[in-house]
């Protein structure tokens, strides 16, 4: 892993002759040579029969087309283009276009690409299904260029890990903290010590601990919390002080306002630290229900600012991510795996940044109005 500055991190394979990524189990996609190697002719005279040439008599073609049906081969269309050097499009794989990391995200990698001459087209993985998650990568693969991956959820991951080896891909990750990269080449930013920082701040202003209203992880299952939850689980830790369960089952405001429904009822929680801003946007507005004013009662900050925060009522205080650098810079891996001539290198991801506002401050900090 390469830290190009204190807010963004790159891992994978940028350079002709590095090493194959690690075995993961995924079986690997029948190749050309696999396809010969069954039918006991060369290469060569399988290119010649995938592409219908008339100098291969009709046994040999026969036990060409036998061995392609035995192992489910499928002729790359990112494959023939990587050989004619026309390789000019990426498709980009996600869940979602419209909460706010997801969409700066893949506007930083349109406005790399088309910087580039590179053709942008998303395939949404709207079917959370494993059939689902198929066929919206196989029809990524058959569109040939190259693949990028939005992995900042289950769904994404999943995707990423159908892709077959042999198509060129990139993805903008989830902070992998504490656990292995992904073994594509990949982009995060270290969300892990933003979350530790903000917790950090709103116990120095005196709070005796915090509540998180949680975003789902990419990895179901596991009891490895996401890189945010284990920064604001390690700020608890260090102050010594109590660590609340987390709270929230979702993305969207709807998730942050049920779990904000429950923390208003509880008048021992005076801050809260939200996954997202949409979270936090749920639970100002469960708390402006409930009769408890912010800052005054509770102390709330988002994660992301979204442009919206901003402009809030109160204004929402919020960790800065900088989205769109990230796709910019998944972009630029990719690139050096499709076309790498070009000198591309991932250009600079600003570091989380805290951003106060109205909604945090000290217990207390204003009358409840109560």
């Amino acid at each position: 892993m390469t830290v190009h500055n204190p807010g963004m991190h790159v891992t994978g394979h940028t350079r002709a002759g590095a090493s194959a990524p690690p075995d993961t189990g995924q079986r690997r996609a029948a190749s050309i040579r696999d396809v010969a190697r069954v039918a006991g002719v060369s290469y060569q005279t399988v290119s010649r029969v995938i592409n219908d040439h008339p100098s291969v008599r009709p046994e040999t073609r026969d036990r060409v087309h036998a061995a392609i049906a035995e192992l489910g081969f499928r002729r790359s269309a990112t494959a023939v283009a990587l050989a004619s050097g026309q390789v000019r499009a990426v498709t980009v794989l996600t869940s979602n276009t419209t909460l706010y990391g997801y969409a700066a995200t893949l506007q930083g990698v349109e406005e790399e690409a088309r910087a580039a001459g590179f053709s942008v087209r998303v395939g949404v993985l709207d079917n959370d299904t494993d059939s689902g998650i198929d066929r919206a990568v196989a029809a990524a693969v058959d569109g040939g260029g190259g693949l990028l991956v939005i992995g900042y959820d289950r769904i994404g991951a999943a995707a990423l890990d159908r892709i077959p080896l042999d198509v060129p891909c990139a993805v903008a990750a989830e902070n992998p903290f504490g656990s292995r990269p992904p073994r594509r080449p990949a982009v995060w930013t270290d969300d892990h010590i933003a979350a530790r920082e903000a917790t950090a701040h709103l116990l120095g202003l005196g709070h005796a601990t915090v509540h998180y209203v949680a975003i789902p992880s990419s990895s179901p299952g596991s009891r490895r919390p996401t890189p945010r939850a284990a920064g604001w689980q390690e700020a608890l830790r260090d102050a010594g002080v109590p660590r609340p369960k987390p709270c929230g089952k979702g993305w969207d405001s709807r998730a942050g306002y049920e779990a904000g429904v429950k923390l208003a009822k509880d008048p021992a929680v005076t801050a809260v630290l939200c996954g997202n801003d949409d979270l936090a946007l749920g639970v100002l507005r469960a708390l402006h229900e409930a009769g408890r004013s912010v800052p005054g009662d509770v102390s709330v900050i988002g994660f992301d600012d979204a442009p919206p925060s901003a402009y809030l009522t109160p204004s929402l205080s919020s960790v800065r991510m900088d989205f769109t650098g990230l796709g910019r810079a998944a972009f630029a891996l990719l690139r050096q795996l499709v076309d790498p001539g070009s000198g591309e290198t991932p250009p600079p991801v600003a570091r989380p940044e805290l951003v106060l506002r109205e909604s945090s401050g000290p217990p207390g900090d204003r009358p409840s109005g109560n």
